[in-house]
């Protein structure tokens, strides 16, 4: 099982009702969580850990966790409310208002950490669930435990979101020097003060460069190769690169290729149809509303 370990929330997204009154409407998110969802709809192997309410939104989150074909059975459920995020839009530009004090997902903490097993072959981290305390220093607890198996992160920062850089910046820097994959951008080296080399130097086994139309450029110790985006009408990239990641590991675990040490002795050539297969993913998801990542069937 790949278990992707980090935030679910709600997105209330702006809605006007028939008679012309505010509304808004709920619906499931989280980069970690659509990564989750992405993963099952394409038949791998997946799981979620996370903490997740008993209240109405977290059945949302449950259910839709449930329908995509993701195991969520170690999952810390307590009855503190779901996380909300509030959108609102002004000139087609959207700000966030978050609810998150006390909720399922922040308040998590290290006796929470679920006993991972052999079924668990890798572990994904990411996204905003590795800023806030005291959740975020224990999805760094369980990275620390992750023994040998791989282990992926998608930094995905935020800067808007970090209330705390020092700390922030010591906790991801200690996840990244245990990661096997990493899936950066351009903007996030820049916050960081990173390149790939540095990143391969600290241990990371393969790294994910994404540059929108631009493509994904991949680097192995060794050497690196290109990967072009597959053009496709963009209605919007809400769960672009959370579907990207999702593709990956998929490819990765179709050929057999997530372990440690499969993955270090991948060649380019072995390792291009994962990448190739989350471009795929990733293209169809930006060509529909929302993030709605693809079905196995539909690639």
């Amino acid at each position: 099982m790949i278990l992707c370990c980090g935030e679910s929330l709600i997105d209330m997204l702006p809605r006007q009702t028939a008679s012309g009154e505010t509304a808004f409407a709920p619906v499931a998110g989280g980069a970690v969580f659509n990564t989750a969802i992405a993963l099952g709809r394409l038949g791998a192997p997946a799981g979620y850990f996370g903490g997740l309410s008993t209240d109405l939104f977290g059945q949302i989150l449950d259910g839709a966790l449930s329908t995509s074909r993701v195991d969520a059975s170690l999952a810390r459920r307590s009855a503190r409310p779901t996380t909300l995020a509030f959108v609102t839009l002004t000139n087609g530009q959207a700000s966030y208002a978050f609810y998150d004090e006390m909720t399922a997902g922040r308040m998590l903490t290290e006796d929470d950490l679920p006993d991972l097993g052999d079924s668990t072959e890798a572990l994904f981290f990411g996204g905003i669930s590795l800023v806030s305390e005291p959740g975020a220093d224990a999805y760094a607890a369980l990275c620390a435990r992750s023994g040998d198996r791989v282990v992926m992160i998608d930094p995905n920062i935020r800067p808007s979101f970090i209330t705390d850089e020092r700390r922030y910046r010591a906790r991801l820097g200690t996840m990244l020097r245990r990661a096997d994959i990493v899936k950066i951008s351009d903007e996030d080296m820049d916050w960081l003060g990173t390149t790939p080399d540095a990143l391969h130097a600290d241990g990371a086994a393969l790294v994910l460069m994404t540059r929108g139309a631009a493509g994904v450029r991949a680097s192995t110790p060794e050497t690196s190769f290109e990967v072009p985006a597959v053009r496709t009408e963009v209605v919007d990239t809400v769960g672009a690169g959370d579907t990207f990641n999702a593709g990956l590991l998929a490819g990765l675990s179709q050929a057999g290729l997530l372990t440690r040490a499969a993955l270090r002795a991948a060649t380019p050539e072995a390792l291009r149809p994962a990448v190739e297969l989350g471009a795929r993913a990733a293209a169809i998801t930006v060509s529909r509303a929302g993030a709605n990542p693809p079905w196995d069937h539909e690639l």
